[in-house]
This record gives C-alpha cells, sequence and structure tokens, in this order.
C-alpha cells in the first residue's frame, strides 16, 4: 500500500473517532465493499464511508460485500457477506458499555490496542449465543445451521439459552451452538482462522469505498434528466450510494460512486456495477475532476 493511502485511511480514521466521540454517535462507518444498506427507523438506505450510526440502527451487506466499522472508543467491528447486525446500544462514557446483536453472517470485534486498559462491558449475541466481552478479539458466524463464536485474544464468557455459562480464556477456543444441539468447545486450527478472517477482510484493492477516498466510478452519462434519475433509482436499490450530478449549461446527467481509495478500488468496483440495470460505458476519474 503506498504512502499516500496509508495516510488517507489513518486520517480517515482518526477523524471518524474524533466525530463519533464529539457527537454523542454509537460508531462510524470505515469501510464498505458494496453492496451494503442503513436500515433505520423502518427505511433503508446505502451504507456509505463516514456515515455515523445510531443505536438501534441494522446495518446489512449483500453478496460478496463487507463493512467494517469504528465504535466511538476506538474498537473495530467487521462484517462479511450476507450479514445482519443491530447496534442495541453503545456509551463508551467513562469506558465501553454496550450491546450488538449479530443476526446473521460473519463478524469480528477486536478492541484498540493503543487504549489496552480502557474499562469494556460489551455484549455480543450471535442468535442464540450470548458473549461478554471485556477487550479482546472475537469472530463469530451465525447460519442456518448453527451459531459460532472464537476467542482469537484475550477473555469471554458464552452462553446459549438454556444451557450454562462458560468462559473462553485460550486463543482460538471457540464455542458452536447447532441450531437443534447443546453447545460445545472446542480448539480451533490456525488455518480455519485465516480463512474465517477472509470472510470479514477487506482484499488488498478489493472494490471498497473508504472515508478520505477520493476516486469515483461514473456509472452513466445522460443527456436526460429523467434517464440518469432511472439509474441512479437503480443503483441505491442495489446498495451503491450513487449521486446525480450534472446537467448545467448544456453538461451531462452523470450518476457516480465516490469514495474509493484509488484507481485500483474504482476499477475494482467497475465489474460489480456493470450487473446493475442501466448502466452505460463505465468511466473512473479523481473525484471533482471534469467528466467528458
Amino acid at each position: 500500500m503506498s504512502g499516500s493511502r496509508v495516510l488517507i485511511l489513518l486520517g480517515g480514521l482518526l477523524a471518524l473517532v474524533a466525530s463519533a466521540s464529539a457527537l454523542g454517535q454509537a460508531a462510524v462507518v470505515e469501510a464498505v465493499q458494496y453492496p451494503a444498506w442503513l436500515e433505520r427507523g423502518g427505511n433503508a438506505v446505502p451504507l456509505a464511508p463516514g456515515t455515523a450510526l445510531q443505536s438501534r440502527d441494522q446495518v446489512r451487506t449483500g453478496a460478496n460485500a463487507r463493512v467494517h466499522l469504528r465504535l466511538s472508543e476506538g474498537s473495530a467491528v467487521k462484517l462479511g457477506e450476507n450479514a445482519q447486525i443491530v447496534i442495541e446500544r453503545i456509551d463508551d462514557r467513562g469506558g465501553l458499555k454496550g450491546a450488538l446483536a449479530v443476526l446473521a453472517g460473519a463478524f469480528r470485534f477486536t478492541t484498540d490496542k493503543l487504549l489496552p486498559n480502557r474499562p469494556r462491558d460489551m455484549s455480543i449475541r450471535v442468535k442464540n449465543v450470548t458473549a461478554g466481552i471485556r477487550g479482546t478479539d472475537v469472530w463469530g458466524k451465525s447460519t442456518d445451521a448453527r451459531d459460532l463464536v472464537c476467542l482469537l485474544e484475550g477473555r469471554i464468557s458464552v452462553a446459549a439459552e438454556g444451557h450454562p455459562q462458560v468462559t473462553l480464556d485460550q486463543p482460538l477456543d471457540f464455542y458452536v451452538k447447532p441450531r437443534d444441539g447443546a453447545p460445545t468447545v472446542a480448539k480451533v486450527d490456525p488455518k480455519q482462522v485465516e480463512q474465517w478472517a477472509l470472510e470479514t477482510d477487506i482484499a488488498r484493492d478489493g472494490p471498497a469505498a473508504r472515508t478520505g477516498g477520493k476516486w469515483r466510478v461514473v456509472a452513466g452519462k445522460f443527456p436526460n434528466r429523467d434517464e440518469a434519475r432511472v439509474l441512479h433509482r437503480n443503483l441505491r436499490s442495489a446498495g451503491y450510494p450513487a449521486d446525480l450530478i450534472g446537467g448545467r449549461d448544456g453538461a451531462l446527467y452523470a450518476v457516480q460512486v465516490t469514495g474509493f481509495a484509488g484507481e485500483e478500488e474504482a476499477r475494482a468496483a467497475m465489474a460489480n456495477l456493470r450487473g446493475v440495470p442501466g448502466t452505460g460505458i463505465l468511466v473512473i476519474s479523481e473525484t471533482g475532476s471534469l467528466i467528458r
């Protein structure tokens, strides 16, 4: 990764954490590999980097999608494809206290290593399994067949309804609760953890948008505003936070998706956008440059 991209990511992270703390928000969106949606108050809108999240917000991802969130005190939450998570409550006054509910898909919760001694009391419910977390690194997943929580670092207490609570305090211990069976605790192979991590990590140069990203994909240009609005609606319904711009002084109307960290990320996103109905000739450029 180039030095300029590192600066973009670090600058964006500091701004996100500072803004969330100042505004009393539960979390902010750090990166999105589309499609993804924010559901709030019964309405669903495409999720975009920099979005401030509140208690009771639900984040949902689509196929091959990823979302990275940053809680207001600095802890990271990563979501894999076809995931759903509800921020039930977050309060970081005097220490992080809160609850997350993972309704489907894979997640990873990692505390900020720069603040190792800050008090934390987090509860993460994975369908029918609840994990109490006080400073750690945890990966988990809920599927139609089972709920799973794996300890990567630290210590957690885990319980399923109707079964006694157990403590996981050794790295690579995992707790699995089959949908119609009793829970068990076992040790996972490190190679399996590497595979699990791929489910929640954004691949290098993957088609992800990030806070501070300066590249865009123009998905279509039109002489008629109504034609542009059709593509704009289609993209947003498909989980892409598209913008409609232009149309002044005889200029064409353009529909764009912005925020990609670099040219490679924007090019990677082009392949996904081709599948959205109404997409025209795709063009990538730095945001703010002239559209021809």
